[in-house]
């Protein structure tokens, strides 16, 4: 239990994993100081599944709401990415949790559909760089904090102070390796690979130094995920990677049930 309001911000690297490299430096430093494990992903029951329906099924599974989605996605007869959730008895965030304010920033417009159905705020990508001073690289976020301020300003950050009034509780950007940001008019445009994502990681680790008044009250979450999975990919699957350490007291610190079971039951198609 937090003994001060706090507020939570998740980067979604959707397809960003497998690009992290040695010379991302402010991923690995973050990873040393953060609490650090893997996530269960459900195999897809589709062999036909979209690109834009996998976005959904993965996100879904983020936001705890995987098995309304699919209850609804069978009521509906086909599995449709913009399954709408309106009409069924899915809760939304702010229900669930006690009326939590939260928001995404998405390029992707049935990932921003899904989110509203489940009531966040959908804001546009092009509003993180609208600030931005044209003469200044945008990779640099730790030299131009446009992005890193924008953030922390929706969740009640500024200037190093903890503001009382502020838009969101929670904030999610939503970024794959080949998109990009772009303002209303086109001038600006920044690519979300993962050196941009390695700097903007970088940007808000500045901002929040440990023992800052931002720290105190800024829960701070990377998520990477590997995108689209090809069929034997091994290096994407804790299944198939399992046999490997068998021999290795390593694996005692990694339980099962933390990814293969939910609510006491054996998930079959954890991938």
């Amino acid at each position: 239990m937090a003994d001060k309001p706090s507020r939570a911000l998740v980067i979604y690297g959707d397809g960003h994993a497998n690009l992290v490299s040695p010379q991302h430096a402010h991923l690995h430093s973050f990873a040393t100081r953060a609490s650090c494990g893997f996530l269960s992903l459900r195999a897809p029951t589709d062999a036909q599944e979209s690109e834009n329906d996998r976005r959904i099924r993965e996100l879904a599974q983020l936001l705890d709401a995987y098995d309304i989605y699919a209850a609804t996605k069978r009521e509906n007869g086909k599995p449709n990415s913009k399954t709408d959730l309106k009409d069924s008895p899915a809760p939304t965030i702010s229900q669930r949790f006690m009326g939590l304010r939260a928001a995404i920033f998405t390029t992707c417009p049935d990932v921003g559909s899904f989110a509203t159905n489940l009531g966040l705020s959908v804001l546009k990508n092009s509003e993180l760089i609208e600030q931005m001073n044209s003469d200044v690289d945008p990779l640099e976020v730790s030299d131009n904090n446009a992005i890193v301020s924008k953030f922390l300003k929706l969740l009640g950050f500024s200037g190093g102070e903890v503001l009382e009034k502020y838009d969101f509780d929670l904030v999610f950007l939503h970024i794959t390796p080949s998109e990009k940001l772009k303002d209303e008019k086109g001038a600006k445009v920044i690519n979300t690979d993962v050196d941009f994502l390695n700097k903007l990681v970088g940007g808000l680790m500045h901002e929040a130094q440990p023992g800052s008044k931002v720290a105190s009250r800024l829960h701070f979450s990377v998520v990477l995920g590997y995108g689209t999975i090809a069929d034997g990919s091994q290096n994407c699957s804790l299944i198939l990677n399992s046999a490997v350490e068998t021999n290795s007291d390593l694996s005692l610190l990694r339980p099962h049930q933390s990814y293969t079971m939910k609510g006491g039951n054996i998930l079959p198609d954890i991938r």
